[in-house]
């Protein structure tokens, strides 16, 4: 009995290499792509990287100017996700399946969102730019989209796997709609969603920096900015403090996880 899982899981795993490997080569093929060439040239890239892409002193003058842009961002990203889980939070007791209104209000609610969520907040920055411009409104709308859409699944996901039993418990006392809300669902699913909103701005402070080089505003576009004028210290710079900043928010996020859960 063991010898034919193990016979069958062996299998299953060299019919997924297969696949991946045949995806790979079609994909080689399709794009061109010259492998050999590909990877002859790294060792030249490492090398103009060493030489070029580092800071300097002279490029810490511009350390404050920096600073600014990323408070920017900083404040965008959490704004951003915040106000995204409200909205999520409201949608997802309608799409839940133990809070929803009914059927029809769940199902609009969780197409709302699976449509926010499948669509790339790089894709959102480039649609809100006809309407906005490049500014940071554009850039925090994207970022407001996708958090939202990620939000209302994961919200939903919490609601329905923690808070099932008490609500049946508190509905069974003829406790009514929103009593339940405040008593069960928030107070049981809280921690779970706090962990999921510090993941979500973690990744929105990545997703800004890209949002950036589209909508002219951040960290992103001082990046660009520097890089495309050929000051690459200034650039690496930038670099290394969105690197910094990223790990100290990781930190924090997971310091902040290990207490409420």
């Amino acid at each position: 009995m063991q010898a034919n899982i193990f016979a069958k899981k062996r299998r299953s795993t060299l019919g997924t290499v297969f696949i991946v490997g045949a995806v790979t080569l079609l994909a080689i093929i399709t794009t061109e792509f010259d492998v050999i060439k590909g990877f002859a040239s790294l060792p030249k890239a490492v090398e103009w990287g060493l030489g070029n892409f580092y800071p300097t002193k002279e490029s810490l003058a511009k350390l404050p100017d920096i600073m600014e842009m990323l408070i920017e961002t900083l404040l965008v990203s959490i704004a951003a996700t915040t106000t995204g889980a409200i909205f999520a939070l409201l949608f997802a007791i309608l799409g839940s399946n133990t809070m929803r209104v009914n059927m029809f209000f769940g199902h609009i609610s969780r197409g709302i969102a699976t449509i926010f969520r499948n669509i790339d907040v790089a894709a959102w920055a480039m649609i809100l730019l006809f309407s906005f411009g490049q500014s940071s409104l554009t850039g925090y709308f994207a970022l407001f989209f996708g958090s939202f859409g990620f939000l209302t699944r994961a919200f939903v996901e919490t609601i329905d796997e923690v808070s099932g039993g008490s609500v049946e418990a508190l509905q069974s006392t003829g406790a009514g709609y929103f009593p339940i809300i405040i008593q069960s669902v928030l107070s049981s699913s809280l921690p779970q969603m706090i962990s999921w909103i510090l993941f979500m701005i973690e990744t929105n402070i990545r997703s800004a920096t890209l949002i950036g080089l589209l909508t002219g505003s951040g960290i992103g576009f001082t990046f660009n900015l520097y890089y495309k004028s050929l000051n690459y210290d200034i650039a690496s710079l930038v670099v290394v403090v969105i690197i910094v900043t990223i790990l100290l928010i990781e930190t924090l996020s997971n310091y902040v996880r290990r207490v409420i859960l």
